[in-house]
């Protein structure tokens, strides 16, 4: 087997069968435009992490794994993202 074909997709919101609205979500700040942060499957058992920005017209959410959240977590720490924009 290939690597590629190792490789699978991320599953999405509609696929994991998530409820969003029934999501505690945690906001960057107030109004439009802020990171929202959900975890699915309780804090110490954290299965997905899930992000979207409020206000947003096509509803997108992202979907991380937990080693995913991690890895980002991490770069944030490091400074990786500082001079990004």
């Amino acid at each position: 087997m290939s690597q590629t074909e190792r490789v699978s997709a991320k599953p999405t919101v509609a696929e994991l069968g998530i409820d969003i609205s029934a999501q505690d979500w945690q906001r960057s700040s107030e109004g439009d435009g802020a990171i929202e942060v959900a975890f699915v499957g309780g804090t110490a058992s954290t299965e997905w992490v899930l992000m979207r920005v409020a206000g947003d017209q096509e509803g997108l959410v992202l979907v991380y794994d937990r080693n995913e959240w991690e890895c980002f977590l991490d770069g944030v720490r490091g400074g990786e993202f500082d001079d990004a924009g």
